[in-house]
């Protein structure tokens, strides 16, 4: 006897494969036309929805809601210079729409009152940044490694590292192997060579990433650090030496950076 499970109604069979794989935003903006598409929904509900989708103005912040279908993440939220008011909102509105929000440079007090009103957000203390993952779970893609010079340099670098994993990634931590204990980095090298992308962070000198991309056939990101005495210049003097690199395939995003290169890092890990 032949048992049928499936719908009587192969567009709805269709949309509902679509959607199961799709993120909340997207999810959202199906469930929207179909609702129009079945007269669930008015249009002019529909046009009220939608006056949100390129982005909602808050007078003090226009959130990009639209941002995740364009380059395929959610804006980020930058929390310095915000008052705690002003960041519980963000955090509501992008997880209404986004099942992933990233905050960085949040303290501990701003981030006791965002996970009062939601409940899932996980703080790094370290890297000053909270999170929230609603996504489906998937398997981490491997290959990134983030490799500090120093311990003083580990809050950017955690910085990239969670914002890597928050987009789908493994990464491997190597931490304080700086150039002047040349050793510890090399007892670390099969862990570089295994990975597509390291994101080298350090200060001082700014040695490192340079170190790194003539030992590794990898993308090397550097990222420099405040992290110095007064010659160091609050990070200056460690991004002259990497900007002037003399090893090939090595990118430098700007001063204590560590989202910005866990976003590159990202990125080219996913191609």
């Amino acid at each position: 006897m032949e048992v049928y499970t499936g719908s009587d109604n192969p567009e709805e069979t269709r949309d509902q494969r679509v959607e199961q794989q799709l993120t909340t935003n997207e999810g959202w903006l199906l469930r929207l036309l179909t609702g129009v598409r079945s007269g669930d929904l008015s249009l002019a509900d529909a046009m009220e929805e939608l006056r949100s989708l390129p982005y909602e103005d808050l007078g003090y912040a226009k959130l990009d809601h639209h941002r995740h279908l364009r380059v395929g993440f959610p804006e980020v939220i930058f929390g310095q210079g915000k008052t705690i008011e002003q960041l519980v909102t963000l955090a509501e509105r992008l997880v209404a729409r986004s099942d992933r929000v990233l905050i960085t440079h949040l303290s501990q007090e701003a981030y006791v009152a965002v996970q009062r009103r939601i409940n899932d957000a996980v703080y790094n203390p370290v890297a000053r940044t909270a999170v929230v993952n609603r996504a489906k779970q998937t398997d981490a893609r491997p290959g990134i490694a983030v490799v500090t010079g120093g311990t003083a340099d580990i809050p950017v670098a955690e910085e990239a590292a969670v914002t890597a994993e928050l987009m789908g990634n493994e990464v491997k931590r190597i931490y304080d192997v700086g150039v002047a204990g040349i050793h510890r980095l090399l007892d670390g090298l099969p862990q570089l060579r295994e990975a597509r992308v390291v994101v080298a962070v350090a200060g001082m000198d700014g040695a490192l990433p340079s170190v790194i991309s003539g030992l590794v056939s990898a993308v090397v990101v550097a990222v420099p650090t405040s992290v110095g005495y007064g010659a160091s210049f609050g990070g200056l003097a460690p991004l002259l030496t990497m900007l002037n690199s003399c090893a090939p395939g090595v990118a430098v995003v700007n001063i204590d950076d560590g989202f910005g290169a866990g976003y590159v890092a990202g990125m080219v890990n996913q191609r």
